[in-house]
């Protein structure tokens, strides 16, 4: 039934202002509708995801958004040339030299942004 429709993510934020600079100066973004309650980003697709200010706090335990990349690592190393620090996990497919996991052809590594949301980046290769 709702195969047919887009989705969209919407992730809580207790500092608007705040997470609103961060995901420029980290993720190179730029709200393309905002009000008090909220800032919206969509890209090339139109996919979209929603930023709203909240007194609640995401858990950060699981991915709550994620961005399908060419090239994980060479994206990973850009953000963190951009300040971004990558999560580090102690299982037997994650490279700490890296951050990136690496499970049968799927390469992944993950981020929180300012508001402590889990936010991943995975290539399928």
């Amino acid at each position: 039934m709702l195969d047919d429709y887009s989705t969209h993510t919407t992730l809580p934020c207790q500092d608007r202002d705040r997470a609103k600079a961060w995901y420029a100066e980290k993720l190179g973004l730029t709200p393309t509708s905002e009000s008090q309650e909220a800032l919206t980003y969509e890209d090339g697709t139109g996919a979209r995801f929603i930023l709203f200010k909240t007194t609640g706090r995401p858990s950060g335990t699981h991915t709550q958004m994620g961005w399908r990349v060419p090239d994980v690592e060479a994206t990973v190393g850009e953000l963190k040339a951009r300040g971004v620090t990558f999560e580090e996990y102690d299982f037997p497919a994650f490279d700490k030299a890296t951050s990136v996991s690496v499970t049968g052809t799927t390469r992944a590594a993950w981020f929180k942004d300012s508001e402590g949301n889990l936010l991943g980046l995975v290539t399928l290769v």
